[in-house]
């Protein structure tokens, strides 16, 4: 009797067994949809996982790696400069605004405003760089006051002494933004080198090389 029971008990272990094995191969969806997980032994440093469902059934992928600069080697950093700034004008408005003046810086921009103010940022310039070009020659004074106070040559000047210019004006604000120009040198002048210049409504038939009529100036060297 109990063996049997024994053999009643294995077939219908037996046919269970074959009632799953059948069950699991009639699914042929379940078996061709079932997508195997990467395991990997170290963690992902990169952006996590994303599921994406598409046709009603859910795919993993695994993100782009991300790439960084390695540390010691940074990339060099670009200092900025006028000749960055694609005309003179944009040069112009990158100057700061509101900064102090020292005295000389103050004197190459009052000559600027009183000899070519309303006139082109060229031609500011390159009144400007005049000075600059002088103070720098030998043959003048080594400062920009001191070229823009030398007694006959700027005709602003009122008892020896520079005029107080509106500096709450436009005219003053672009005469200081040329002033840090010329000093930096940071922008070419329409009158390369020149070291002296004269309104155009005058000939005085100096005998220098002409360089450069600019707006209201003629330049020589």
């Amino acid at each position: 009797m109990r063996s049997k029971v024994k053999w009643a008990s294995a077939v219908a272990v037996a046919g269970s067994l074959a009632t799953i094995v059948l069950s699991a191969q009639g699914s042929g969806a379940i078996a061709s949809e079932m997508i195997p997980v990467l395991v990997q032994s170290e963690p992902v440093t990169a952006a996590p996982v994303t599921p994406v469902v598409e046709a009603g059934r859910q795919v993993q992928f695994v993100a782009e790696p991300v790439v960084q600069q390695v540390p010691g080697n940074p990339v060099p950093a670009v200092e900025n400069s006028d000749d960055d700034a694609a005309t003179l004008q944009e040069a112009v408005a990158d100057q700061p605004v509101g900064d102090t003046l020292g005295s000389q810086l103050r004197c190459l921009a009052s000559a600027i405003y009183f000899e070519a103010r309303g006139e082109s940022l060229e031609g500011q310039l390159a009144v400007g760089r005049v000075i600059v070009n002088r103070s720098q020659s030998g043959r003048f004074p080594a400062s920009y006051c001191g070229v823009v106070l030398q007694p006959s040559q700027f005709s602003f000047l009122r008892g020896g002494r520079i005029p107080g210019a509106r500096e709450a004006s436009r005219d003053w604000r672009e005469a200081v933004a040329i002033a840090r120009i010329a000093d930096a040198g940071s922008w070419a002048s329409p009158a390369k080198g020149a070291l002296f210049f004269h309104a155009a409504r005058v000939s005085p038939r100096w005998r220098l090389q002409r360089i450069a009529r600019v707006d209201n100036h003629v330049f020589y060297r």
